[in-house]
């Protein structure tokens, strides 16, 4: 059983009595009258996901039950051969990475973990990057770009790791330079924000040449609680900051930020993961195609284009 969002309520209640006509449907013929209120529970959450508002985008996008990148490792990629670790002083659990093939084409894909229970969300630091994570990006970067390999990056964190010890190790300095090697990369790279793209932990991955959402991820340079504490000095607000802030996939593509939406099941990927990991692959093998046979020259050319047209009005 899916775990339901706030919003969700209505569609909770009628799931709840669909459940309790299966049992007692054993002694009564109530066949139709089930298929009745399955169909009107479908047609009420298509409507709900139809019309959500910012703040319940950012609800979806942080679902503990959307996939993650070993989700989309398992479903995506074939071949996968993982890399760890920086080089310099340790292998960020947060930030992972490696070799693998999407639609047949050889890429390093790199991508935040957030985990998906207690343990393991402990191990992954909910997704939230140290300075050795970025250093182990730009490490695996470089890589793809002396042997030609595109990259790909999947996107999904609420912010690099805030501590006193990733800002000692230099996180600022570290996100810096992730973000330049992006966009000095010599070979085609596409970024996909697949849940939450949160500041500069997330550009830090995602300078890309293409940059996809699902259709109902969030990417923006503050939390809306954050935005809201700063604003209004209560994260009571965050529904009025996510509206503010312009975060959805819908406005972002409006923006000219996100290139493509990739379209998710009715009620969001954590519904049909399946389904959702099979889009974004299709999704991303056709940007590549796209990008292919460009030289480095204008790939760089094309993402430093790309990113300084932003914001101009």
């Amino acid at each position: 059983m899916v775990a339901l969002l706030e919003f969700e309520k209505p569609v909770a209640e009628l799931q709840a009595r669909i459940a309790e006509l299966r049992d007692s449907a054993d002694t009564v013929n109530i066949g139709p009258e089930i298929e009745k209120l399955e169909a009107k529970a479908e047609k009420l959450l298509r409507e709900t996901y139809a019309k959500l508002t910012p703040w319940q985008k950012t609800q979806v996008a942080r679902h503990p039950e959307r996939p993650h990148f070993k989700h989309f490792i398992a479903d995506m990629v074939d071949d996968f051969m993982p890399l760890a670790g920086d080089r310099a002083f340790a292998d960020d659990q947060a930030i992972m990475g490696g070799l693998g093939r999407i639609g047949g084409r050889r890429v390093m894909i790199i991508g935040h973990e957030k985990g998906d229970d207690t343990a393991s969300r402990i191990k992954h630091n909910f997704g939230m990057g140290k300075p050795e994570g970025y250093r182990k990006a730009i490490r695996l970067m470089e890589l793809a770009d002396r042997f030609g390999v595109p990259v790909v990056t999947l996107v999904d964190t609420s912010g690099a790791f805030p501590g006193v010890q990733a800002e000692e190790r230099g996180q600022a300095e570290a996100i810096a330079r992730s973000t330049e090697k992006c966009l000095e990369l010599g070979v085609p790279m596409v970024a996909a924000i697949v849940g939450e793209g949160g500041s500069g932990g997330a550009v830090a991955l995602a300078a890309a040449n293409r940059v996809l959402m699902f259709e109902h991820a969030v990417y923006s340079v503050i939390s809306p609680e954050g935005c809201a504490s700063i604003l209004w000095r209560t994260s009571e607000k965050a529904a009025d900051a996510a509206e503010a802030m312009r975060i959805t996939a819908q406005d972002l593509q409006r923006l000219g930020i996100a290139d493509e939406i990739v379209p998710e099941p009715v009620g969001g990927a954590h519904r049909s993961s399946t389904e959702a990991i099979s889009a974004l692959g299709k999704a991303i093998a056709k940007s590549l195609d796209a990008l292919a046979g460009k030289d480095a020259v204008a790939l760089r050319r094309e993402r430093r284009e790309k990113f300084l047209a932003m914001g101009v009005l």
